[in-house]
């Protein structure tokens, strides 16, 4: 029996929420030291299934993780009310930003703020990816690079293609994930011929369908929550694959100002989406751009939940989600070269990205708001004084 009601469980995600800031891994601390070390509403076991499933599962983790905790002791009401609760608030404040961003955007103070805050952004997305590729890949010194050199030849391959092409496929992924996983941990099923296998071959096939905007933006986005391994910043790749290459529904600048008003509001960074969509087709946009991206991560936890605990021990889908996961992050630090050359246009904006990757990298109390705001402020004294 819970020690808490449902009531008192969305409140809580409605407040962190509200003032949860910076990104996925600070959330789920967050999470831990409220509600299991504080509140003691859920015990630690389930905390790390939870955060497990998050982890091996494809969309953002902080909010599968909210809505894991809320499954725990009340089903799939309280899964989905706390996703609801932990998402919306932020998902307000990036349409309202998007509102004054389509209003003001063209006036000269709010070009100066973005022109420090877009550079910031590239070296904050740098050191995410610095980060995910220790974590997710290995540390760089030549031992570990050699135990994990298959998942170096995944990275670099990505990286590399995503700076020659800059595009993003998700096909790749998914056949890098599954070689991975032959090769480390071969399911028993895989010496059997299986038909689902070749069943991504007509959903792809999908892609080429000319459909409306909205049509497009909600399977666009559906993708993005489906098959994107990785926390927070690990989408930004395959958004700007799509959203400035493929459809150039944004300019390259308008994409770095989403990312950044992703990272000046609390909750899941993916709720850039949100701020992505109403630029391209308004409160509708947004709308459909967010639920498509939730949708996929709400339903990969809360379906395989009730067995999550067989699910997890099983290697092959570990070794598939290693794979996967080492060409995102690899996808990721190449889109990082691509936007930072698209988006570096003078010495200032250098040494605001240069600085501000330094200073998040070197200060750990330091996070990306106070990046955020510092840059913001820095962009307006050169803009209005010193160009």
């Amino acid at each position: 029996m819970a020690s808490y009601s449902l009531t008192d469980l969305v409140k809580y995600f409605l407040k962190l929420g509200t003032t949860g800031f910076g990104g996925p891994v600070a959330l789920v601390g967050y999470m831990h030291r409220d509600l299991v070390e504080d509140r003691k509403w859920i015990s630690e076991e389930e905390y790390k299934e939870g955060l497990a499933l998050a982890q091996l599962a494809p969309g953002p983790l902080a909010a599968q993780l909210g809505i894991y905790l809320g499954y725990v002791h009340h089903g799939v009401l309280g899964a989905t009310l706390s996703g609801l609760a932990f998402v919306l608030p932020s998902f307000i404040m990036v349409v309202l930003l998007g509102i004054a961003y389509t209003i003001y955007g063209g006036l000269p103070w709010m070009q100066s703020i973005f022109y420090g805050v877009g550079a910031a952004v590239i070296g904050i997305i740098a050191i995410s990816a610095y980060k995910l590729t220790i974590k997710s890949v290995s540390r760089f010194d030549i031992t570990s690079i050699k135990s994990n050199w298959l998942l170096w030849l995944f990275y670099i391959i990505t990286a590399t293609l995503t700076v020659i092409t800059q595009n993003e496929e998700v096909l790749l992924f998914i056949t890098l994930g599954f070689i991975y996983m032959l090769i480390k941990a071969p399911p028993s099923w895989i010496k059997k011929p299986n038909a689902s296998s070749v069943a991504l071959i007509p959903i792809f096939s999908l892609m080429s369908i000319q459909w409306s905007k909205l049509s497009q933006i909600a399977w666009f986005f559906t993708k993005a929550g489906a098959f994107v391994f990785g926390s927070g910043l690990a989408i930004v790749p395959f958004l700007h694959s799509g959203v400035v290459n493929e459809y150039k529904w944004l300019s390259e600048q308008q994409f770095i100002d989403a990312v950044a008003v992703a990272m000046i509001t609390p909750g899941p960074v993916v709720i850039t989406v949100g701020f992505i969509g109403y630029l391209v087709a308004g409160i509708k946009g947004a709308c459909v751009a967010a639920l498509a991206t939730f949708l996929p991560c709400y339903l990969l936890t809360i379906i395989p939940a009730p067995y999550f605990r067989k699910i997890s021990k099983n290697k092959s889908i570990k070794a598939f989600v290693e794979g996967i996961t080492s060409a995102v992050v690899g996808a990721l630090t190449g889109a990082v070269i691509v936007i930072a050359l698209r988006s570096i246009v003078d010495i200032p904006t250098l040494v605001i990205a240069l600085v501000s990757g330094a200073v998040l990298l070197n200060f750990k109390k330091v996070n990306e708001i106070h990046i955020i705001v510092a840059a913001a402020l820095i962009g307006w004294v050169i803009k209005n004084y010193f160009l």
